[in-house]
């Protein structure tokens, strides 16, 4: 009889880590991906609500209200209206940081505002997402076509 030893070979070993290597390799960039596309969802749903509001301060005071990112925007005159400021459920927890500007330098802000969320996270592709109170839809990244998608 053959004295036969129980166990794994060194290559065996070998084989299995590489298999995990290669699948880790093709899991983690596929992971952050869906998690930036999450997070741009968030800043989308963020800018939507965002000029909601400004519309609804629009038809209430006949002008927009422009603000950057500070700790929540109250308008003195209405001590009721504030605009949020950030994207998420906390400002701690938020991917995107909110501000309302002009569009344009050439008109008024009660002829269109813009309304911009930053992000916190590191996303070239898109970078700052936009949208005008004319309906249009930007972005300030390398890949436009991911934006609004």
């Amino acid at each position: 009889m053959k004295n036969r030893s129980h166990g794994f070979t060194l290559i065996e070993l070998m084989i299995v880590v590489a298999v995990i290597s290669i699948l880790a390799a093709v899991a983690i960039p596929s992971y952050q991906d869906s998690v930036r596309k999450g997070k741009r969802a968030e800043g989308r749903a963020a800018l939507t609500e965002l000029l909601l509001q400004q519309e609804r301060y629009m038809t209430q005071m006949n002008t927009y209200l422009a603000f950057d990112n500070s700790a929540g925007v109250t308008n003195p005159a209405t001590a009721s209206t504030t605009f949020k400021v950030y994207s998420g459920n906390t400002s701690a927890q938020s991917a995107y940081l909110l501000r309302a500007s002009v569009c344009d330098s050439s008109i008024d802000i009660r002829d269109c505002v813009k309304v911009e969320a930053v992000p916190t996270f590191d996303d070239t592709d898109v970078g700052t997402l936009q949208l005008l109170s004319t309906g249009t839809k930007t972005c300030t990244g390398g890949k436009p076509s991911l934006c609004w998608n």
